[in-house]
């Protein structure tokens, strides 16, 4: 195990106080720094109401307040003391962060288009320890690499949790905008307590301050839409103004035509980016391009404001094993155990050092989830659905380290489209999988089903398969979904329970007046451990896009973790929760109904905060 300090960033009690039926529950976060020896006293109204000890939770039902109550929290940590800000408590379990949304515009080729919230990213941009929320606002034209046609500009807001905008970035006509082309991936990189943005620019691009990357003069749509010519850039930008910091040639180029697959600005333009703690201690910016055919990756450091290249791997160049492996995401784990983490380019695994540790060969596919999911083995695995048929292993699971299978099922004539890794049911340990092919579910032998994390078959009806949740008292996951409407291309948010007693789904919150993203994909805005205790918030744009919604549970619970957000595993997937096609994120260790398998770890880490 490597001995350095993961940096990791500050946080704020997080306080909140939410009105149930039984009173106020009101909940913080407990910092890695604090879980073995702090306890906590909470006042309502300057009055000690209750003190919890280092074994319970931060959360606490106050049967005797009220809506007008008000809250703060002191810990105690041997003698030093740290009292928290005082909140009110919210009516309803969400709140609303207004946005400035967009005027809409007309492309080259006469079509209309307005603007919806799409992809949200977090980080802390003034240092205070409360996150800043990252918008990108897409077109309603917005394309597949696939489709032709012109696109309205990407724009990326900043915004406090109280609605103030503290910036606007326009990528510019000469980024298309769709799933696959911007990246945008928020972290503090150079451990100076402030977040930064780094992402795909090109000549237009206008940054937070005004300031015009390239030259804005150019334009290099063809008649189609596409962008098949021109400089492209990468730019790092500081995330308290939006101002672009540095600005290099985007790593690799397009090259040659037909150099990733197809004559068709397709395969080419196939981004997908990460966060990732290659050396131990400090997170670098991973950029990628390619997944079909030809696969590269680029990790990049920032250092005096620098984008600083740090290594490259590419299928061409010695690693033809990569070569379509690549899934339309990527997530970011440390699979051997070695405190440095790697790459999960879909099928294949990067180390650390920019080399390969394998290719399980079984190439491309859609879905991909990386946790410890087999709690009766060492170590993490990588569960994993495929699109080339037939596949021997199109619905898959594998040893994260060493890639060997564990459980697979063959797909003859169909990709599998979806799937999920999840404890949903106690009954069975570890967790359960399950997936969609695009005709519907994944079936045995007739039968609706899902299974055990060893592959037996349990009996019941298919599960929505695009995100889960930790949202109830209990340590089982929800299920975060939507009531789809196909005539709209998005739907209502929404959070299940599986009762796996009488085989059915309970409905825990139907999120009336939000709007999903990403048409039959479902998915939020964001989904994070943003404040409270350890237990997820869930945020859905307002289906006008005026406002972003949070919600936050209103459930107590007696378990114990440190905020999920310094469990650097579960930090980074939520930077790479908004490439391509969006995956929700797992921590580093299992966290479900087996209770006695729950290993919480405690890493060597530094908490960044910053310097006046």
């Amino acid at each position: 195990m490597s001995d350095k300090q993961v940096q990791l960033e500050y946080l704020n009690r997080g306080l909140i106080a939410v009105k149930t039926d039984d009173g106020i529950l009101v909940r913080w976060r407990i910092t890695i720094d604090e879980f073995s020896e702090t306890y906590y006293e909470l006042y309502r109204d300057e009055e000690l109401i209750a003190t919890l000890t280092k074994e319970e939770n931060s959360n606490y039902l106050d049967t005797d307040g009220t809506l007008d109550s008000q809250y703060h929290v002191q810990s105690f940590n041997g003698e030093q003391v740290n009292t928290s800000e005082t909140v009110q408590v919210l009516e309803n379990p969400f709140f609303d962060i207004p946005m400035d949304k967009p005027e809409g515009g007309v492309t080259p080729d006469g079509i209309e288009y307005s603007y919806t919230a799409n992809d949200l990213s977090v980080g802390d941009v003034n240092g205070d320890g409360i996150y800043e929320i990252f918008v990108k606002w897409y077109p309603t034209n917005a394309k597949d690499n696939a489709h032709s046609g012109h696109t309205g500009n990407t724009l990326i807001d900043c915004y406090t949790l109280t609605g103030e905008k503290l910036w606007r970035i326009d990528l510019g006509r000469n980024i298309r905008s769709g799933a696959h082309y911007t990246q945008f991936l928020v972290f503090d990189y150079d451990g100076d307590g402030i977040a930064e943005m780094v992402c795909k620019t090109a000549d237009g691009t206008i940054d937070g301050t005004g300031n015009v990357i390239g030259d804005k003069e150019k334009d290099y749509r063809n008649s189609e839409g596409f962008v098949g010519e021109g400089p492209e850039y990468l730019t790092l930008f500081d995330g308290k103004t939006g101002a672009a910091l540095d600005t290099i040639p985007y790593n690799p180029p397009r090259g040659e035509p037909g150099s990733w697959g197809d004559y068709e600005w397709n395969r080419e333009d196939r981004y997908l980016g990460g966060v990732a703690y290659l050396d131990g201690e400090k997170p670098s910016a991973i950029v990628c391009r390619g997944y079909y055919t030809r696969a590269v990756v680029v990790a990049y450091d920032v250092i005096d404001k620098k984008l600083v290249e740090k290594w490259t791997i590419d299928s061409d160049q010695g690693y033809p094993e990569l070569a379509g492996q690549g899934a339309h995401s990527l997530s970011i784990a440390d699979v051997d155990q070695d405190g440095y983490d790697e790459i999960i380019y879909g099928a294949a695994v990067i180390d650390h050092d920019g080399t390969l540790l394998y290719s399980t060969g079984i190439g491309h596919g859609d879905a991909l989830h990386v946790g410890n999911f087999d709690i009766e083995r060492d170590g993490l695995e990588i569960f994993m659905t495929h699109e080339q048929t037939p596949n021997e292993h199109g619905f898959e699971i594998h040893d994260a380290k060493t890639g060997e299978i564990l459980f697979s099922i063959p797909s003859p004539d169909e990709d599998i489209g979806r799937g999920v890794a999840a404890d949903i049911d106690p009954r069975y340990k570890g967790v359960q999988l399950w997936g969609y092919a695009p005709e519907g579910p994944l079936r045995v032998k007739g039968t609706e089903s899902y299974y055990t994390v060893k592959g037996e078959v349990i009996d019941g009806p298919i599960l929505p398969a695009n995100f889960v949740i930790w949202w109830t008292g209990d340590l089982g996951r929800e299920i975060l979904d939507h009531e789809y409407n196909p005539e709209t291309g998005d739907g209502v948010g929404t959070i299940l329970k599986w009762d796996w007693d009488n085989k059915k789904i309970d409905t825990l919150l139907y999120a009336e007046g939000t709007k999903s993203n990403n048409y039959t994909k479902g998915n939020p805005n964001l989904q994070a451990d943003l404040f409270g205790d350890w237990r997820e918030e869930v945020i859905w744009r307002l289906d006008d896009s005026s406002a972003l919604r949070v919600f936050t549970t209103s459930y107590y619970s007696k378990h114990r973790f440190y905020t999920l957000m310094h469990d650097k595993m579960y930090r980074v997937a939520i930077a790479w929760q908004n490439v391509a096609y969006n995956q929700p994120p797992h921590p580093s260790f299992y966290i479900g109904y087996d209770k006695e398998y729950i290993n919480i770890p405690m890493p060597s880490y530094k908490l960044i905060r910053k310097q006046d």
